[in-house]
């Protein structure tokens, strides 16, 4: 595959060049075509359009029944549509910041993600929470965190993370369609990125599948979000010197091991690239995964590109200075290639 390619079952699909913002918003529009039940909730989500201007124009297709504005209340909307997914409708939350999640969490971990579990699986959850998430914006701590480790590492809810057009659409409809919680982060610095994207109303991305987007002999760069771009981008600056395979691991959880590990059998060299923090997280459910599954196929250390431990700045500068980018990507390949 080039660089950007798709999936090859993708590649039979009618496409079109689409942004990710409006990849998405196909997406929600599909499903709410769709089925009746699906309905759209959060701040500013109607008349507004979003805060990053994602669903506009949906309310003027929809209405109000179907595209609701909510108070600023995380806890009372989440709360909400808790409730309303376990009697019967598919509402589609949109947690204006991944940060304010902490304000739900009781809802979330202690509702959402349990219900179903203790209603010995009776009660269905089908619930999308979309949020956006990363930094890059100048918008300081408060509104530029990456916590999708934090949703993945608790069960009963799944957790994705698309890097591209095309997943971002297959993701978000795969999520509607789900009986269970699954949160999808979108990285807010890829809005504008564009991509080929399947206009058919029935394309999805099956939820614990990962994408090999560029195949490589030499070295796998397993990325989420930005890094999937950016990571394309490093690799294929170095073809000639270096064969990279880049994967965007596109499920947090479930995790596609088989797929990142058959890469790594093949490559030998493994890269891991995700914007949240490098402790405790993303990174080292990766790596621990494919130090259980493909040790003697290792001709190297794992490599990690993440954020350090520390909160994002407000200043520019140094806000660039603490994401991860492509550059660290490069670096990582030389160290080891």
């Amino acid at each position: 595959m080039t660089a950007h390619a798709e999936p090859e079952r993708e590649l039979d699909l009618e496409t079109e060049t689409m942004t990710v913002r409006e990849a998405i918003r196909q997406g929600l529009r599909e499903e709410l075509e769709r089925d009746e039940d699906v309905y759209l909730m959060g701040e500013d989500v109607g008349r507004f359009g979003g805060v990053l201007e994602v669903t506009g124009g949906l309310w003027e297709e929809f209405g109000d029944e179907r595209v609701r504005d909510t108070p600023i209340s995380e806890a009372g909307f989440m709360g909400a549509a808790t409730g309303a997914a376990a009697t019967g409708t598919r509402p589609v939350v949109e947690l204006m910041f991944s940060d304010f999640a902490g304000v739900a969490m009781e809802q979330i971990m202690n509702q959402m993600a349990k219900m179903r579990y203790m209603f010995g699986g009776k009660a269905e959850m089908p619930v999308t929470v979309r949020t956006t998430e990363g930094g890059g914006m100048g918008a300081a701590s408060q509104h530029s965190g990456t916590i999708h480790s934090w949703i993945a590492h608790f069960p009963g809810l799944k957790a994705v993370a698309p890097g591209t057009a095309a997943s971002a659409k297959g993701l978000t409809k795969a999520a509607i369609r789900s009986n269970d919680p699954v949160f999808v982060f979108e990285n807010k610095m890829i809005y504008e990125q564009e991509g080929e994207v399947p206009v058919d109303d029935e394309f999805t991305v099956p939820i614990g599948e990962a994408a090999v987007e560029r195949e490589g002999e030499d070295v796998t760069v397993v990325a989420t979000q930005r890094l999937v771009g950016e990571s394309l981008q490093t690799a294929e600056s170095l073809a000639g010197d270096v064969s990279v395979e880049v994967i965007d691991a596109r499920s947090l959880y479930p995790l596609d091991v088989e797929t990142i590990a058959e890469s790594v059998r093949k490559t030998g060299r493994l890269i891991v690239a995700d914007e949240s923090p490098l402790s405790y997280g993303t990174h080292a459910e990766i790596v621990a995964r494919v130090q259980e599954e493909a040790f003697f196929s290792l001709d190297a250390p794992i490599q990690r590109i993440g954020t350090p431990d520390t909160h994002i700045p407000f200043s520019p500068p140094l806000e660039q200075e603490v994401l991860p980018s492509g550059d660290d990507v490069r670096e990582a390949i030389e160290r080891v290639a």
